[in-house]
């Protein structure tokens, strides 16, 4: 296949601060979109591939899977998306198409493996492997381009595309409803998107945090109410009165207060921790037949429904706008917590 040369930012090393490169693309195919990237957010997973911390990252590493952009070159086979479309791409680009996962619009469970925007093996360019949204355009198949609700900021509308639906998806499937009493531990990146969609679906939504500063900005995003885990006499107080816990923390930790949370029968979802856990005793969840599950980003149907109810709610994500040329000190900020709650490259600055 015939390909084009576009200019990117990337890692050629885990050790080395990412760059200015140039990369492949393919000319667009008959079901392909092509895209020209206006906005990519920065994930910490972008972090994680480009240091090599998951142990499997193959170089050059170009990250970003919360990409917006415009489409500007559709193939024959392409009825749904039109020049001039406002539409994102997540963190997938690809599956088997066949397989059960597939079948049940679960693509990320693909069972033959899922094709993720960076870093998966590119079958169109064989020999060499997916490259993300850290680049001035990009081509994808037209069953993973999502279309976005052109009311919402499009920068802000970035991050929904990962942060956004993986906080999204365990609310959904869970079936969080009006009144449901809802516990996001941890504010970050998902936790300020899981505030804001509880917050959004009518429930009365909790903010779990060993930082008072950080409950006082939950309150801003929706919270109605902030527990601060390091309080043993308010712990003791909410204990199992919670329908619903999304835990967003990103590390190892101990899961035994947060279970004591839990109603008979509620659920704690584990969306932030891709690490081993601290042990955690059998019987806080065999007392009270409780559960803990885990849930991974979303498939592309429930993407673009989150998008649909973001566009009626005008929900999008709190950001900070940053230039492709300041990307390496971005990634110390996101290292250290320092950012509110989303950095997001305007694409522009790639570009001129």
């Amino acid at each position: 296949m015939s390909t084009i040369t576009i200019k990117a930012y990337g890692a050629t090393a885990s050790t080395e601060d990412l760059k200015p490169l140039n990369i492949e693309r393919r000319q667009v195919g008959q079901d392909d979109v092509k895209i020209d990237i206006t906005y990519c957010g920065v994930c910490h997973s972008d972090i994680h591939t480009v240091r090599n911390d998951w142990k499997g990252s193959k170089y050059p590493v170009v990250p970003g899977h919360e990409i917006i952009g415009r489409v500007v070159e559709v193939g024959n086979g392409v009825s749904n998306f039109k020049v001039g479309d406002l539409v994102g791409v997540g963190c997938m680009v690809d599956s088997c198409h066949t397989c059960s996962a597939c079948q049940q619009d679960l693509e990320q469970f693909c069972e033959n493996g899922a094709t993720f925007t960076y870093n998966s093996p590119n079958k169109h360019i064989p020999g060499t492997q997916t490259y993300g949204g850290y680049s001035t355009s990009v081509v994808v198949d037209k069953q993973f381009v999502l279309r976005v609700p052109e009311n919402l900021d499009e920068a802000a509308t970035a991050p929904l595309l990962c942060a956004g639906i993986t906080t999204w998806s365990p609310l959904s499937h869970w079936k969080v409803k009006k009144g449901d009493k809802v516990g996001v531990i941890g504010l970050g990146g998902l936790g300020h998107m899981g505030v804001k969609f509880a917050n959004a679906l009518g429930a009365h939504v909790v903010m779990i945090t060993t930082s008072p500063e950080k409950g006082e900005d939950a309150k801003k995003l929706g919270a109605h109410d902030v527990l601060i885990s390091k309080n043993q006499e308010g712990m003791k107080k909410h204990q199992g009165s919670f329908d619903f816990l999304l835990n967003t923390i990103p590390v190892g930790h101990d899961m035994d207060p947060y279970l004591a949370l839990l109603k008979i029968d509620a659920t704690m979802v584990l969306v932030g921790a891709v690490e081993p856990l601290k042990p955690f005793h059998g019987g806080s969840i065999i007392m009270g037949r409780k559960r803990i599950a885990g849930s991974l980003i979303g498939g592309i149907k429930e993407t673009q429904e989150m998008l649909d109810f973001c566009g009626k709610h005008n929900i999008t994500s709190d950001i900070e706008l940053i230039n492709m040329q300041d990307i390496n000190s971005a990634y110390e900020r996101v290292t250290s917590n320092d950012v509110k709650y989303r950095f997001v490259i305007d694409m522009q600055s790639l570009k001129n």
